[in-house]
């Protein structure tokens, strides 16, 4: 803008006429606006005008001005929003901070008052985002300063004692919460000892021959049979290992020597002693019977089970094989890894005129008299014989977070015929199984329905066209190209893993029914969702899996590219790459690739509750950090032929925070260190908030939706807070099915989910013109899709295990 502009000689004049201040380094932007505003062939503008321009060119400015006030008050739950939103309503162009502060009032006010229906869950919803959003905990000044704004916005009676409840609830928290960690640092103190003792005690092989009365040669014999236990094997720098016993445990098999030396063939399994002699690792590997996993599940061990392993590629039938066998059986279960597909196998036998009963993580629907349950895997029951069952997705029998519940359940399903259903890639591992079960196994394996070809040329955006299903591997990309695309006036559906079932299942019905022409999705479609795909479009062929970014593998590639050409609505499925996103020719590579052999043919497994009781029993600890130390260390050894230790960090994780709080019992505990939270959003912490209350015999208050503002006008930001509280609404719920006297308000809870679902729904829906308006590609900007491979297609950190819901 020249100094001689029209919007120039309006800017001075109106400077010289309100006699306003305005420094130098607001005139090109305030020019700026003041050019949108003149009339053509005009070099004036009124008074008003001219106010509201030098009123927009500071509101950033007041926004920052007031988030500095607010800091320096103690109001850190105020957001740069609500400032923003504040800063939005000054006419003024020199407000005093006062004026800046009664508008934000005003906001405040209004949030607080739509955040929750009582002032006690304001209260507690706006210190469930700030922990969520940034893992701060409220002190109790900041919690007095929050409630009396609280108050206000309620016209709470300042009479009645709120402000100073909510300061001496805080306190009380405090307290609590330091108290919880100075015991838990006792304890894990004292567990760490108890091991480390027990550790030094062991002994090396050249004080065995000394201790059982032996030569060398019997005691190197009996090792290599699995009579002596060796108790820790330590990895020596030259590649060997250094093997060490507990001579407690050597000392009691001194009564088996004859029976060895007499040649034996078979070893009686260990028994604990009743009496009070230290328990070392091998009697507790044998309480575990971790390597003796398949012998756990007692009713499926007493049944005659036959296995039916039915594969193939996605789109082959494999659901409707097994669904058919399962609706004539006169009773069954059908297994799912989704809570949404146990939905599905549910109806599905419905349709066919059979009564089924649901089990999920957070839902259950009983029908009186049925005889068929849908469920997770997870909760795969024990212990009811059935005629048939059906465990799907075998494949996740690899997956290091959730595989040891489909071992679980492939080797405890009580079933006189089991159908495991997945992909090529699970049969040796599921062959495995049905070896240590001795279950004899049938296989069936299907061809794909419908052909499935790769794209010859790269797509570009603008080539798009209904049927299509972009997909991506982060939820900030899937938004980034649902803006990109809504700019273009495309109407899009979206289905990413932090969307609830239920909200997914509602886009993938938008997109098959028409509403959506275009659907973009992380890797979450590849489990599931019947969705009308013609082309799935890769933007992106490396993805961040947690740990490092990579390349897609062949099963990857094929059970998402296989999505494609739903059979009974397209012809053929084409598999194609978003232009930029790399080489059509990996793709075709990856599909044609055979199905890849597993690098570790033994199957995960971890301790259920009867296992943690049993093991905790024979150290005489209560403590579940010391228990899962034990099982951890020794339970299951690194080299056993058969069974390998799940991954149970996380279950450790909850363990060690739980370890200060007293008065919950150990299988307590341990339900708690399986409830599915996810640690990116403090789900620990709260977890322990939790559980600190149901120990202390107070009421568990579910968490709430908190403001959620009008769908159209809502931003990113609240669509991720309402996904977190969504989050913590399945956490409560998992929890409040198992311990109802705690968690007490179920109804309130699934109020509240069912109103964030219909909101995520809405918000997912809008195809507004402020999407078009603040999404438009700048120059410069970086389309979603267009990275270089090798610079991957997923962002942030590692992803939460699937829900076990």
């Amino acid at each position: 803008m020249t100094s001689n502009s029209p919007a120039a000689s309006a800017v001075a004049a109106a400077i010289a006429e309100t006699g306003l201040t305005v420094e130098t380094r607001e005139l090109p932007k305030l020019e700026r606006t003041v050019a949108r505003a003149l009339v053509p062939g005009q070099d004036r503008v009124d008074d008003a005008t001219f106010r509201a321009a030098l009123c927009t060119v500071r509101r950033k400015p007041w926004g920052s001005r007031l988030m500095d006030l607010t800091r320096r008050a103690g109001q850190v739950w105020v957001t740069r929003a609500d400032s923003e939103a504040a800063a939005a309503a000054i006419d003024d162009p020199e407000p005093t901070d006062a004026q800046l502060l009664d508008a934000l009032s005003i906001v405040i006010r209004a949030r607080l008052r739509a955040s929750a229906p009582t002032p006690e869950a304001a209260v507690e919803t706006v210190r469930a985002d700030l922990f969520d959003g940034t893992g701060r905990v409220l002190t109790p000044a900041e919690t007095e300063t929050l409630s009396r704004a609280v108050a206000e916005a309620f016209a709470v009676d300042p009479r009645s004692g709120f402000v100073e409840s909510m300061r001496r609830d805080a306190d009380i928290r405090r307290q609590e919460q330091e108290a919880i960690e100075q015991a838990a640092r006792t304890r894990r103190t004292e567990e760490e000892r108890r091991l480390q003792e027990w550790e030094t005690s062991l002994v090396g092989f050249s004080e065995i021959p000394r201790l059982l009365h032996c030569s060398r040669k019997e005691a190197l014999r009996w090792i290599a049979e699995n009579r002596l236990p060796v108790a820790r094997r330590v990895p020596q720098a030259d590649g060997t290992e250094h093997w060490e016993f507990d001579p407690r445990e050597l000392v009691a098999l001194r009564a088996r020597l004859p029976e060895w030396r007499g040649g034996a063939p078979s070893t009686p399994a260990l028994v604990p002693d009743a009496g009070t002699r230290k328990v070392g690792n091998a009697v507790i590997a044998r309480v575990a019977a971790l390597d003796r996993y398949a012998a756990h599940f007692k009713t499926a061990r007493a049944l005659k089970r036959r296995i039916t392993l039915v594969t193939g590629p996605t789109n082959s039938g494999k659901s409707h094989t097994a669904l058919e066998a399962l609706a004539r059986a006169e009773s069954g279960m059908a297994l799912a890894p989704l809570r949404l597909l146990a939905h599905e196998f549910r109806e599905a036998l419905t349709a066919r005129g059979v009564p089924t009963s649901l089990a999920t993580g957070e839902e259950r629907i009983d029908v009186p008299g049925s005889r068929h349950l849908a469920a997770t895997v997870e909760m795969c029951p024990l212990h009811n014989p059935v005629d048939v069952a059906i465990i799907d997705e075998a494949q996740m029998l690899s997956d290091p977070d959730r595989g040891a519940a489909w071992t679980a359940a492939i080797m405890g399903a009580p079933a006189r015929h089991l159908y495991v259903l997945g992909a090529p890639d699970c049969v040796p591992m599921v062959r495995r199984i049905a070896e240590l079960c001795g279950d004899p196994l049938d296989e069936v394996r299907l061809e794909r329905k419908g052909p499935l070809v790769t794209a010859s040329e790269a797509v570009q955006i603008k080539d798009l066209k209904p049927h299509d299903a972009l997909i991506a591997f982060s939820r900030r990309e899937v938004l980034d190209l649902r803006a990109l695309l809504v700019a273009r006036g495309r109407k899009v559906a979206v289905v990413y893993g932090a969307l609830s079932p239920e909200v997914r299942r509602a886009e993938a019905q938008r997109f098959n029914d028409g509403a959506a022409d275009i659907l973009i999705a992380t890797d979450a479609i590849g489990m599931g969702l019947n969705l009308t795909i013609r082309r799935v479009i890769f933007t992106a062929l490396r993805k961040f899996d947690g740990t490092q970014t990579r390349d897609l593998n062949a099963q990857e590639v094929k059970q998402i590219g296989g999505r494609a050409g739903r059979y009974g609505k397209h012809e053929q499925g084409v598999v194609a790459v978003l232009a930029g996103a790399g080489s059509a020719a990996f793709v075709r590579t990856m599909l044609a690739a055979p199905p890849a052999e597993p690098t570790d043919l033994r199957p995960q497994v971890q301790p259920d509750s009867d296992i943690i009781q049993a093991v905790a029993a024979e150290i005489g600890s209560e403590s579940l950090f010391g228990v899962l130390s034990r099982i951890r260390r020794a339970v299951l050894r690194h080299d056993d032929p058969n069974y390998r230790l799940a991954n149970m960090e996380q279950a450790f994780a909850i363990a060690t925070a739980l370890e200060g709080i007293t008065g919950l019992t150990l299988a307590q505990r341990w339900v708690y260190a399986m409830c599915p939270v996810d640690d990116r959003d403090n789900g620990i912490q709260r977890l322990v908030q939790w559980a600190a209350d149901h120990a202390a015999g107070r009421p568990v208050i579910p968490p709430g939706t908190g403001r959620l503002p009008p769908a159209e006008r809502a931003d990113r930001v609240e669509l991720e807070r309402a996904e977190k509280r969504h989050k913590r609404l399945v956490a409560w719920r998992w929890l409040a099915l198992r311990f109802p006297d705690a968690y007490r308000a179920s109804e309130d809870a699934e109020d509240a989910t069912a109103r964030l679902n219909d909101w995520i729904e809405d918000v997912l829906r809008q195809q507004s013109s402020r999407a078009r308006a603040d999404n438009v590609e700048q120059p410069g900007h970086k389309r979603p899709g267009s990275h270089k491979p090798g610079k991957g297609g997923g962002y942030g950190r590692k992803p939460r295990p699937a829900a076990r819901t």
